[in-house]
């Protein structure tokens, strides 16, 4: 309950009225974002729950390159661009990842977090408006990213959690809107001697109301995909 310092199965929080119905419907592959907001004591002063609906551009050309000897453009946080595809024969494009030669030893840098929005969230690169990593004036600290070790069974549902914690020590208000997951690519082009690597936003979401986080207040944010049988 809000007040209490106790952690909470994030797969059991109350759901909104308003959220409710989007979240019953069920498909064989889901995802859920979390956010709980506590105070300067660690008490719980806001949940909040919706469907995810927003992978990008990025993300759909990772899982489905493109067809045979096509090309598929990829657009990095930074703004540049690369392409990756797929063939039959060698030599050929490749994703060498994760890569502990080249620094590249996780998929996920971060779960991303703005004051903006987007309303073409396939298409985002990046947040519109994304909140630095700090204690100055607008800004947030970003704890470590929590990734799971194991894939989670439960009955027919098979599901894993991303995390991330932050901080608001900027001594005001900072208001989130807009957050996505941002992953290190790191590809080989043909023959495997041209290498391509940036960081890509593959999951963009925008909240349905902005989370506000005061001064002193940390704000939890969990995504949870899953899968039902």
């Amino acid at each position: 309950m809000v007040g209490s310092k106790v952690d909470y199965d994030i797969n059991d929080l109350y759901i909104p009225k308003d959220g409710k119905g989007d979240i019953d419907y069920q498909k064989s592959f889901n995802v859920y974002l979390t956010i709980i907001v506590r105070d300067k004591e660690g008490n719980v002063i806001k949940r909040y729950k919706q469907k995810s609906h927003s992978p990008t551009s990025n993300f759909i050309g990772i899982m489905m390159p493109a067809t045979y000897n096509n090309n598929w453009t990829y657009i990095t946080t930074s703004n540049s661009t690369f392409s990756y595809g797929i063939s039959l024969s060698c030599p050929c494009f490749g994703i060498i990842y994760p890569n502990n030669g080249r620094q590249y030893n996780v998929y996920i840098v971060n779960i991303l977090v703005g004051s903006g929005s987007q309303s073409n969230r396939y298409n985002a690169y990046n947040l519109k408006s994304p909140i630095s990593n700090g204690t100055g004036t607008g800004q947030l600290l970003y704890g470590s990213l929590n990734t799971p070790t194991n894939i989670n069974i439960n009955g027919n549902q098979a599901y894993f959690i991303v995390s991330q914690t932050y901080t608001n020590q900027s001594g005001g208000t900072v208001n989130i809107s807009e957050l996505g997951i941002v992953i290190n690519l790191y590809a080989n082009g043909v023959g495997g001697s041209v290498y391509y690597s940036g960081q890509v936003l593959v999951w963009y979401d925008v909240l349905s109301s902005p989370i506000s986080v005061g001064s002193g207040q940390q704000v939890v944010i969990y995504y949870t995909f899953s899968v039902n049988a």
